[in-house]
């Protein structure tokens, strides 16, 4: 069997043991188990790049069957994975990451009592988006799309006897339905339009028989992308993302922020080829990711939950992939997917630290002051920070801002001004948390002493932190010869060179891009300054503009309204005809039917009483009339 079936197999392993004997074996050895599966795939998927690294860069392609799965007609898929460098990427943040969070929960979930069950659910959550992310056919990356969102809803919903983690694990798992109806309508226009659902053989194929810029390759880009705009909670679809906090931060961190939600961006650049023969889909994406980044930008100003903001800066980060996706920047996607695994995994297990440290307080308006009680905490997180909000020399300042130049390249000034309004933001933002969280007086309920998380959990910060400082190294693009990511990435979207309709920039000014660099970092360092003048040395600043500007506040603070507008326009009208229903034909037709069927056989049986009267005469003369019927009938 080859080494790429062993990546999902240890984690599959994992999940079969504690889901069928982990309660009994206890918390530290379900934890245990959980952990060596999710080591044991990132070892399998390090020694699988190994092996592909050492492929000539044309021919980085490893491929694994396990032979025909589907035959349907003409119509046939198989149990096959694909390994190349986008598939390697994407595997090595997968299971990274997921390790250095299954690590981190052994002790975050410490005492919870159901840390069997926790860890089971995680490790099949790595199954289900390794095949997502391995799979060489739609069909076999539907069916990990499909189980990454079981396992969400599974996750969410872990702590069950409270109110509201089943309601928002619920909630993620019909608001994905909706995104995943279009997918899979993609899906049959494409099995439809070339009779496979194969990976290679569509993305080969399209450009010879499909119309660029027709209807056909039009509606399956923009089908494709109503699943990715589910998935990775793009607007209208990203209601689910903020309540989805509801289940424990490990969750928030691999599922919610370093993974799942990232399947979107990871299935629009896998599927570049149809995307760049669509231009309207392109715009269309363009335009989602950069509304979606700002919107969620601006909600994430007025949110005190330290978990949500988080939330809503992992929608905003993923508008921008989504952005360079539109402009044809697949590769500058990837990168800032890569990187923001990286410090967004550290900013919500930091957040994780803090919550653990307050025994589950959540609310910034309860916290303040705790730099100086959780130092490893407080400098992993401002590192995260630091990263996410695009400083010099971290990861997030070379991902984002390649993102910004390709946009500026391929979109104009005014586009490139939007992203960077949506860039300034996240520095705001970021650092208004930092504000509340870490630094002024405290602000603590009476009795709360904090302290320090246990070293399983402080270790992964630092390991994560890491990271986020080197982890954009590999792809300096503004000087030439140095984006070794983009080189390694360059075979896959090489195909689609000839048709790139939209994406084709000419060659890029390195002079341009490191002048927009510079004009990116000055705008991050005024957004830093800003919030911390607001929040920490003069925080009257800031209630003078919630006083001032009233209608922006509640706007943002009312998250646009959607959900007051779903509310309004979909549960209630649901719920007002469930009851209509319940009332009419559950009650009205189908319950009075059944009670009148009992009552007509109770009257029978009530009928046929008199006849079992119990006297033994009665029954010998009912007998002797009887016989004499017979005999006066035969007599005839």
């Amino acid at each position: 069997m080859s080494l790429l079936f062993a990546i999902p197999l240890f984690p599959l392993v994992g999940f079969l043991w504690n889901g069928i004997a982990g309660s009994r074996l206890g918390a530290r050895a379900a934890g245990f188990a959980a952990v060596v599966a999710a080591g044991g795939a990132f070892l399998a998927a390090l020694l699988s790049v190994a092996m592909l690294w050492q492929l000539p860069p044309a021919a980085r392609v490893i491929e694994a069957s396990l032979g025909e799965w589907i035959a349907a007609g003409d119509f046939s898929t198989a149990i096959a994975f694909r390994l190349d460098p986008l598939s390697a990427v994407m595997i090595l943040v997968v299971t990274g990451v997921g390790f250095l969070i299954h690590i981190y929960s052994l002790g975050y979930m410490h005492g919870d009592g159901a840390e069997w069950r926790f860890f089971a659910y995680l490790n099949l959550f790595l199954v289900a988006m390794i095949f997502l992310v391995m799979a060489s056919n739609l069909l076999l990356l539907f069916l990990g799309w499909e189980g990454v969102g079981l396992c969400s809803y599974l996750l969410i919903g872990f702590w069950f006897t409270r109110e509201a983690p089943p309601n928002a694990g619920l909630k993620a798992f019909l608001v994905n339905r909706v995104g995943d109806f279009a997918f899979l309508i993609g899906l049959l226009l494409l099995a439809r339009s070339f009779g496979t659902l194969d990976l290679d053989q569509i993305l080969a194929r399209a450009p010879r028989e499909l119309v660029p810029g027709g209807t056909l390759v039009t509606a399956i880009a923009l089908c494709l992308f109503g699943g990715a705009i589910g998935k990775s909670a793009q607007i209208p679809l990203h209601v689910w993302l903020p309540d989805a906090m509801e289940g424990p931060t490990p969750v928030s961190a691999l599922i919610h922020a370093a993974t799942m939600v990232t399947a979107g961006v990871y299935l629009v650049a896998r599927t570049h080829v149809l995307y760049l023969m669509a231009p309207t889909a392109m715009v269309v994406v363009a335009a989602v990711g950069l509304a979606t980044a700002l919107m969620a930008g601006t909600i994430a100003l007025t949110q005190n939950d330290v978990k949500r903001v988080l939330a809503y800066s992992t929608i905003s980060q993923l508008g921008f992939m989504f952005l360079g996706c539109g402009v044809g920047a697949f590769t500058a996607a990837i990168f800032h997917l890569m990187t923001h695994a990286f410090f967004k995994a550290l900013l919500f297990l930091g957040s994780g630290s803090v919550i653990h440290a307050l025994g589950g307080e959540q609310d910034m308006r309860r916290m303040g002051g705790l730099k100086r009680h959780l130092p490893v905490t407080y400098l992993t997180f401002l590192i995260g920070a630091l990263a996410i909000a695009g400083i010099f020399p971290l990861a997030g300042f070379f991902s984002k801002d390649e993102i910004l130049f390709e946009t500026y390249n391929a979109r104009g000034p005014i586009v490139y001004l939007f992203a960077l309004a949506g860039a300034g933001l996240t520095a705001f933002y970021m650092f208004r948390l930092m504000a509340l969280t870490f630094y002024g007086e405290s602000r603590l309920a009476p009795g709360v002493h904090p302290h320090e998380s246990p070293r399983s959990m402080t270790r992964v910060l630092t390991l994560l932190a890491g990271l986020s400082v080197a982890g954009g190294w590999v792809g300096i693009s503004f000087l030439p010869g140095w984006n070794r990511f983009a080189a390694f990435l360059a075979p896959v979207f090489a195909d689609s060179e000839p048709i790139a309709l939209t994406a084709h920039h000419g060659e890029p000014s390195h002079g341009l891009e490191l002048a927009l660099a510079g004009v990116s970092l000055a705008v991050a360092i005024l957004g830093i300054l800003a919030a911390l003048q607001a929040y920490v040395r003069k925080p009257a600043i800031a209630t003078r503009l919630r006083q001032r500007l009233p209608s922006f506040h509640a706007l943002f603070e009312r998250k646009y309204y959607f959900d007051d507008l779903y509310n309004a326009l979909i549960v209630r009208p649901l719920f007002a005809m469930a009851g209509l229903s319940y009332r009419w034909i559950d009650v009205g037709i189908i319950d009075r039917l059944v009670n009148a069927t009992a009552e007509a056989v109770r009257a029978g049986a009530m009928s046929l009483r008199a006849i079992q009267s119990g006297y033994v005469r009665r029954y010998a003369l009912v007998f002797v009339l009887g016989v004499a019927v017979l005999l006066s009938l035969a007599a005839r």
